[in-house]
């Protein structure tokens, strides 16, 4: 039986979620995205064997593609298939998205980053961020932030 899958904001139950990204980047827009998938990749994806740790997204010929996720085949059905675990999956947008995803990346230093994965109405979706990288002194000042936040919010409720 599949685990019991949180509810998220995007309004759906969530396969996946990409924590390094936020970690690594400064989301600046998100966008959703329906995936093309076979069939052995959605029953995986129920059972929640999907990793989105080091995967992408590329823009080619006007078709965005995610590339190096890694969906485990399940041992019953790849008897009789072969499957490619980390193939480019080509991913679902309309034209007017692809073209500002485009011109941001054109930019200096902007990326395409997968967030969260989730159910939709019995679909796929794929949440993706417009990202630029995060410095390490980056890094220290969000963590640090983060941490006296976190003091704060013990001493309220202390006090």
């Amino acid at each position: 039986m599949a685990k019991k899958q949180k509810k998220k904001g995007h309004g759906g139950l969530t396969i996946a979620t990409n924590k390094v990204a936020r970690h690594e980047y400064f989301i600046e827009d998100t966008f959703e995205a329906g995936m093309v998938l076979e069939g052995w990749e959605v029953k995986s994806l129920r059972e929640g064997k999907v990793q989105l740790k080091e995967s992408y997204v590329f823009i080619k010929n006007g078709e965005a593609f995610l590339n190096n996720s890694h969906v485990s085949p399940l041992s019953t059905v790849s008897t009789h298939i072969v499957a490619n675990p980390t193939r480019s999956r080509k991913l679902l947008l309309n034209a007017l998205e692809l073209i500002r995803l485009r011109a941001a990346v054109d930019r200096k230093g902007y990326t395409i980053v997968p967030l969260i994965l989730y159910w939709k109405k019995n679909r796929v979706k794929l949440e993706i961020g417009l990202g630029k990288g995060k410095q390490l002194h980056d890094k220290r000042a969000v963590s640090k932030e983060r941490d006296s936040n976190r003091d704060i919010q013990r001493n309220m409720k202390n006090n």
